[in-house]
This record gives structure tokens, sequence and C-alpha cells, in this order.
């Protein structure tokens, strides 16, 4: 393990007032968001979609580092180019999405444990000579009546744990990701609760497992009311809440906490990260960064469609959103900013 690269890479992901973009989305989930717009779910259009990602002009202004799917991280622009070598060239760091899902757990109804450690070492050499310098691991905790249980906490807690001292052991930044899920009725209150004892748990796991906390990136969800709350409170309420859970529960020796946008709409995330940053940035012990997908990627999704026509007013719409949340981490970002967009 050469633990100087491990730093020196965590903390480029959340230098610069730059964050990452998630485009790591399963073939399936992808497929989806395309049949929604009517693009064909083909292995040709989700690679030009990509393309149009990674070939956006300017993007490393904003972006650090790209989450990619094992598909992708193998694909090429149409002239032949790896996205790997585009994305480095570019300034970006590559990384990829290393679990396999959120499966069913077994003798716990309705809870779920992220699943894909067995032959992981090996992925993760593998991943590390096509050029990637961090990995992701997801692990999705449910709200709900009588959960999350304690069982469903540690299992997820211990796999992420485990995944990422195989990451540091290969040299890859792990991206630790538990994901309190918004869906549900759940108060902000039980948010700050559920989300607090993930925390706590996880980092007890990458304690007892050996990981260097200052390789690694917290990327959590924000501490939100459920979506079907009936209150909803504001946005300098859920910054607080937040920030007030996260300096409980997260070690000061973590570089960086890049914030998953969780089915947030793209202005309501980069509107609740600016609120953290005018009201914190000063007084914390690491950065509050970004690691968004649909919060950056849904607007060019959708001006795209799948037709060549459209791929600059789409790397526009995409920049634009990347510049949002560069304000965001700077407390620097307005409605305003959306409407000269």
């Amino acid at each position: 393990m050469n633990i100087e690269k491990l730093v020196d890479t965590a903390r480029t992901l959340v230098a610069g007032d730059k964050g990452l973009l998630a485009m790591d989305e399963s073939n399936p989930t992808c497929n989806k968001r395309f049949a929604k717009l009517g693009i064909p779910q083909t292995v040709e259009a989700r690679r030009a979609y990509r393309e149009l990602i990674v070939t956006t002009p300017g993007l490393g202004e904003s972006i650090s580092g790209v989450i990619l799917y094992d598909e992708t991280i193998r694909q090429q622009k149409k002239d032949g180019t790896p996205f790997v070598k585009v994305i480095t060239e570019a300034g970006i760091i590559p990384g990829i999405k290393v679990d396999a899902g959120a499966k069913d757990l077994a003798g716990h109804p309705q809870e779920k444990i992220t699943e894909g450690l067995d032959g992981l070492r090996e992925r993760l050499a593998e991943y590390s000579q096509m050029g990637a310098r961090f990995a992701k691991w997801r692990a999705v905790i449910a709200v709900g009546d009588g959960i999350p249980s304690r069982g469903c906490i540690e299992a997820n807690a211990q796999a992420l744990a485990r995944y990422a001292a195989l990451c540091q052991e290969a040299g890859l930044v792990p991206i630790v990701e538990p994901e309190v899920l918004m869906d549900g009725d759940h108060t902000l209150g039980r948010c700050i609760e559920i989300t607090e004892e993930v925390l706590r748990t996880v980092f007890d796991q990458l304690y007892i497992q050996r990981v260097m906390p200052e390789g690694i990136i917290l990327k959590p969800n924000m501490v939100v009311p459920g979506l079907t709350c009936p209150q909803q409170e504001t946005t300098d309420e859920v910054a607080d809440a937040t920030v007030r859970c996260l300096l409980r529960a997260v070690p000061a020796a973590v570089p960086g906490i890049a914030f998953l946008s969780g089915g947030q709409s793209s202005e309501l995330a980069s509107a609740r990260l600016n609120a953290m940053n005018v009201r914190f940035k000063s007084r914390l012990p690491w950065a509050l960064a970004f690691s968004f997908a649909r919060a950056i990627q849904q607007p060019a999704l959708e001006i795209w469609r799948g037709e060549e026509a459209h791929v600059l007013a789409a790397q526009k719409a995409l920049l634009h959103r990347g510049r949002c949340n560069r304000a965001a981490r700077r407390g620097e970002y307005s409605g305003a900013m959306e409407k000269t967009g």
C-alpha cells in the first residue's frame, strides 16, 4: 500500500471546490432512464451518451473525478479513443463502481445487503491496470416501521469496511457510500437518528478492518425528511441537521465528504450543499463536496434524448450543473444561476 499516493488522490478528489460525477449506473438502470425518454436501450446508445459526458469541454473545471461502470470503463469514443484516456487527459480522475448491487437480506424482510466481495481483490487489480484510481461501493438502508434493524446496519457496515480495506491494499481510494434512503414518511429527526447510527457503525467497522481514514472519501446521504413526510424542513434546517450529524460521527482525519443526491432535484441538491458551506465551511475538519448522478446528468439526458443534433446543448446543460455545484462548494450558489444557465 502506497499511503502517500492514497492520501494524495483522496485530497485531490475534493480539492479546488470540485466534486465527483457519478456515471456508474448499471446497464438495467441506464436502460430504464432511456426508456422513459424514448431512447433506444442498446450498447451503442449507452456508449454515445457516455461519450457525450466525457467529451464535454471544460468539464474538468468543476469535476475532479468520474465514477464509471464496468461496461463504461471498457468503452471508447467513436474514433477508438478509450474513455479512460479522454477522462485523464481532461484532468479528471477515473474511478469505478465495484459493488454488485443490493440483494434481499436473509432473515430481515424489507431490508437489503450490499454484495460483490467475492473476487473483488482480482477485479480491483484489473481496474487499477485499466487506469482507475478510486472505487465506489454503495450500501442502502431503508427506513420504515421497525427498520433498519441492527443486523442490517452491521452487515452493510462490515461489507463496506471489507471493500475499503481491499481497495487500499490495491492502491485505490475507496468511496464509502452508506445511503439512508429518502423513500418513506419518516421525519427529519428520524433521519438524523438513523444516519448517525449508520455512520458510527461504518467507522467502527473501518477501524476494525484497519482502513486508513486519511485515504477514503465518505459519500453519505444528506439528512432530510422522507419524501412523503408532511413536514419538509427548510434548506437551512437540512444543512444544520446534516452537519450536526456528521460532526458527531465522522472522524476529522477523513479528507472529504461528497454527498450523494439521492433523488433530490438538481436545484435542491445544489441549494442544500450551498447552505452547508455558507454556514459551516470555515469551521469543519473535512471538505463538503458532491458526488451527484442524476442531479448533474438528468437535465442533459432530457435534452439529448438520443439525438446527435442535441449533443452540444446537452453538454452545455451538464457543464452548467457542474458549475452550479462548484459554486455551492464555495457558498456562492443562488437560484439566479439557474436563470442564466
